[in-house]
């Protein structure tokens, strides 16, 4: 567990260097143990005096200070996580090229534990191709690269740069810290399509066809994906809790409107991970005005429709290439004469994905859950139980079966 773990939290010279206040404070309420070492530029932004205050301890601000105990080397080689909240491009760049010009970039050159950067910056410098060649060099290394959010920037700009929600960002060190070191980097170069959450399907204004589904598995699936190295697409459907820091999110709301974006981003995905509780039925047509509560019961009539089947038609349009792999999720109750898992194997067949994960969901054993249990079919007709467990933990689960899937059918 994390609690317990010493972190370093590299702060550079960035205006979202008061949002790392934040992450401070989610990380040391989760019980970890923070050093924070802001650069120069930092401490324009946010004070020594506020960074001692939030992680109740002395500032490493400079290898001249406690010189006898070598910070610039103590710090890294001491540390279960470096967390570097948030990186400019100019840090960036010098981590990529190994400058050594201050503490921070010296425990980046002498830490043998994870490292997470969490990039701010303007939109410009974001996609300017120097700086994704340093973002693609560090990830090749086994830094995990978070993807900024896109929303306001500095001034009136808006765009892509923005820096990640700060509970994201702890979510995210959590995940690692919780891995443990070293941290697997298997799905480095994958391109992984993950949906997740409910869809909701409209029979008026106001009111729709849904499900109790929280979106929190799909959500740990794209969080451990991208600590693996993976770069992720989530498509988000209702979800009740936060999305990932580092993916690419794509918001939908009915099953069609998530078929046209699976369809889609598929072509260019290496794993596809139907997740997402689709709505089997939706209504024949959606009222343009609210249905009265005056109205006769009689008098309110709902057709429904099947929706469209999106794992099996994504099986379908992948055809005989064997790429993407596709996993798919079975939330099943049993029936009288059939177990979930015999249901779930019904599934398999009529379906055609390579693996599907099978969990039982009678009596609220998972939706909306912190916890869960699955058996992983495979078409190959192996099977692999995974006890309950956090769903961080079932997702990693899922993943080592993937990566055995893929290493399998590359040889």
């Amino acid at each position: 567990m994390p609690g317990g773990r010493t972190v370093v939290l590299g702060v550079a010279g960035g205006i979202a260097a008061y949002k790392a206040c934040e992450v401070l404070r989610g990380l040391t309420e989760a019980g970890c143990d923070v050093t924070v070492v802001p650069t120069a530029s930092a401490l324009k932004f946010v004070g020594e005096a506020t960074w001692a205050a939030l992680s109740g301890k002395p500032v490493a601000t400079t290898v001249w200070r406690g010189v006898h105990a070598v910070p610039h080397v103590r710090l890294g080689k001491g540390a279960d996580l470096v967390l570097v909240v948030p990186t400019t491009a100019d840090l960036l760049a010098r981590a990529t090229h190994g400058l050594a010009d201050d503490l921070l970039t010296n425990t980046l050159l002498t830490a043998t534990c994870p490292i997470i950067m969490a990039p701010a910056m303007h939109t410009e410098m974001w996609q300017h191709p120097a700086t994704q060649a340093n973002v693609q060099t560090l990830r090749d290394r086994g830094v995990i690269v978070l993807d900024p959010a896109v929303g306001r920037l500095t001034g009136e700009d808006s765009g892509a740069g923005r820096l990640p929600d700060p509970t994201a960002i702890v979510a995210a060190a959590l995940d690692v810290l919780r891995r443990g070191s070293p941290v697997e980097h298997d799905l480095a170069g994958q391109r992984v399509l993950i949906s997740t959450g409910g869809t909701r399907e409209p029979w008026d204004p106001v009111r729709f066809i849904g499900n109790v589904s929280s979106g929190m598995q799909g959500i740990e699936l794209a969080r451990t994906a991208l600590s693996r190295g993976a770069a992720v697409t989530l498509v988000a459907g209702a979800v009740e809790v936060e999305l990932p820091a580092g993916a690419t999110i794509v918001r939908v709301g009915t099953a069609e409107e998530l078929q046209s974006v699976m369809d889609r981003e598929a072509t260019a995905a290496d794993i596809v991970v139907m997740a997402a509780a689709v709505a089997d039925f939706r209504p024949e047509s959606a009222g343009e005005h609210k249905v009265k509560r005056s109205q006769s019961p009689a008098d309110v009539v709902l057709t429904l429709v099947h929706n469209p089947d999106i794992l099996a038609g994504l099986v379908a349009s992948r055809g005989d290439r064997g790429r993407p792999i596709i996993v798919g999720f079975a939330a099943e109750t049993g029936d009288s004469s059939r177990t979930p898992l015999d249901l779930g194997r019904e599934k398999l067949g009529r379906k055609g994905c390579d693996l599907l994960v099978v969990n039982d969901v009678s009596d609220g054993k998972v939706f909306g859950q912190p916890d869960n249990e699955v058996v992983i079919l495979a078409k190959d007709g192996s099977e692999t139980a995974v006890a309950r467990a956090d769903k961080a933990t079932i997702a990693d689960a899922i993943w080592d079966v993937v990566v055995r899937l893929a290493a399998a059918d590359d040889q």
